[in-house]
């Protein structure tokens, strides 16, 4: 079955309803999810979004902290942008209908959280849910525009690029390469649908689920990333893989995460006989940037022997606890843990990636017209370390940029390439799901052991071991049986594993998240981006 559209969003994300919302009125989107519409990333963030608002706070203090965090490697034009815009751009967001927190008793005022990195109260909220409210008001506003088309369940599977057309003809590759298209798969029917785009924009969301412990839900397998590399996107320092330092530690809590901003509220991080420690690690202590703080959790543990450490709020009242973080009391009473008298048993997870596709100021990749926006995108304002509450502002905020671009684009681009129909050759269903699943438990456990928090050149070269024998055999499966989600999920994991391998081998020193035993300081050699390609 062939679809056109003027612009075809991956994603129903915070990035990508934003950008539709941007673009509404002026062409046709659709916007393709996963899953449900409202399943991602973005439902379950739960700190907030940074941005300058208090009289004695200032856009370039949070230059300066993003700058500290990011360990040398962002890239000052995005940050400054970003920082200065970040105001204008949350109050769109208040215009289209999200409700953030308000002080008691000051009316008008907006309560502000403070975060791990931040020198000033500049987090935004709602309660501890903000990502859900985000997406309650923006899917809201995505409804009332009939030039908006929401189709669930499609997972895409490839993107079509010109360079990918003139490979099937044994001609070169055109020069600059640019995206035609993409291949859904139809979860509800099983058949693979063909979409052509004058424009295409990968809003994907992250990574997390190459790791056996993560923080994001199960949709976060680097669809995006992979799909693009695929095409000849170039991508940018993989190698930043973000552990959240506080994911909640019980064998029914599956990956929820205990929110930075307890420790901006005065958590303190205890090990099991009471004993702080982060004050052996920074003068900063739990207000630390998180690879510090996850990195001196991994040590603790690792010296200790313990399976977890402790976030201590016992020092708040109740009522404080019930009122400011009510999503995350009522799951920690479920599981029999009273945050107001007992510690949070905690451990870090794989949370986030500060690479990604590298793009440009605008949100557009290396291959023309295939815009990203969001987790999937490397657009330099984390550099080595995301400050806390940073992604959220990222996304709307390049949203905003790619938006406008795109509309400048559309008018002159004519009508959108049909693609030819998706050939599944002489594919056969599969017979043992089993393999998949086997492949996919393998991958996350040893990219969890030998590609973690903290690293070694020989436990990249194992991992990079594993990752040839397992890429062979998951080649054979794909072009053998026909597709599935699974499979489609476990392809991309794989290309993404073996990117963020690449990625760190490159990398011989330590800079923020990247930290490795053999070369554990920071050299000016390394004072760059990691940049991977696929070849034609």
């Amino acid at each position: 079955m062939e679809h056109q559209t003027d612009v075809l969003v991956v994603g129903s994300g915070l990035a990508g309803t934003r950008l539709a919302l941007e673009l509404a009125g002026k062409c046709s989107v659709t916007i393709l999810a996963k899953g449900p519409r409202d399943e991602g990333s973005t439902r379950y963030a739960q700190g907030g979004i940074a941005a300058a608002w208090l009289e004695e706070d200032s856009w370039e203090a949070h230059v300066r902290d993003t700058l500290i965090a990011g360990a040398g490697l962002c890239h000052r034009e995005v940050v400054d942008r970003t920082a200065r815009e970040a105001r204008e751009r949350v109050e769109e967001l208040i215009a289209l209908g999200v409700e953030f927190d308000q002080r008691s008793n000051h009316p008008g005022e907006y309560d502000l959280h403070r975060e791990g990195g931040h020198s000033a109260r500049r987090i935004l909220h709602a309660k501890d849910i903000t990502g859900a409210e985000l997406m309650r008001a923006l899917l809201a506003a995505v409804d009332q525009h009939p030039d908006i088309a929401v189709l669930e369940n499609r997972m895409v599977i490839n993107l079509a690029t010109a360079g990918w057309r003139a490979k099937l003809a044994n001609d070169l590759p055109p020069d600059p390469d640019r995206v035609l298209g993409a291949y859904i798969l139809n979860s509800e029917t099983g058949r693979v649908e063909a979409y052509s785009a004058k424009i295409v924009v990968l809003c994907t969301g992250g990574v997390g689920k190459v790791y056996i412990y993560t923080s994001n839900p199960d949709v976060s397998t680097g669809d995006g990333l992979a799909m693009a590399y695929r095409a000849g996107a170039r991508i940018t320092n993989m190698e930043f893989i973000q552990f959240h330092p506080t994911c909640l530690y019980h064998p029914e809590a599956g990956n929820f995460l205990i929110s930075e901003a307890l420790r901006g509220e005065g958590g303190v991080l205890r090990l099991a006989n009471g004993e702080a420690f982060m004050h052996r690690y920074d003068e900063r202590r739990e207000l630390a940037p998180r690879d510090i703080v996850a990195r001196a959790i991994d040590s603790e543990l690792k010296r200790t022997g313990q399976e977890c450490v402790f976030l201590d709020m016992t020092h708040f009242a109740r009522e404080q606890i019930v009122h400011k973080f009510p999503n995350i009391n009522a799951r920690c009473m479920e599981l029999g843990i009273d945050m107001a008298v007992s510690p949070i048993p905690v451990v870090p997870a794989a949370h986030y990636s500060c690479g990604g596709v590298a793009t440009d100021l605008v949100g557009e990749s290396s291959v023309r017209n295939l815009f990203v926006v969001g987790e999937t995108a490397h657009t330099g304002l984390h550099g080595a370390n995301r400050l806390a509450s940073n992604s959220l502002l990222e996304a709307i905020s390049f949203a905003h940029h790619s938006a406008r671009v795109i509309l400048e684009r559309l008018p002159d681009m004519g009508q959108a390439k049909l693609i030819p129909p998706w050939d599944s050759g002489t594919s056969s269903e599969p017979d043992e799901q089993v393999v998949i699943t086997q492949v996919w438990e393998e991958i996350r456990r040893f990219m969890w052991n030998y590609v973690g928090i903290v690293r070694t050149t020989r436990r990249l070269q194992r991992a990079r071991k594993r990752l040839d024998l397992v890429e062979e055999e998951i080649r054979n499966y794909y072009w053998d049986f026909q597709l599935t989600g699974d499979l489609v999920e476990l392809r991309n994991i794989a290309t993404v594993a073996g990117i963020i391998v690449d990625s760190a081998m490159r990398r011989r020193e330590s800079r923020g998240l990247h930290y490795t035993l053999d070369y554990p300081s920071q050299d000016q050699r390394f004072l760059t981006d990691t940049i991977v390609q696929r070849k034609w």
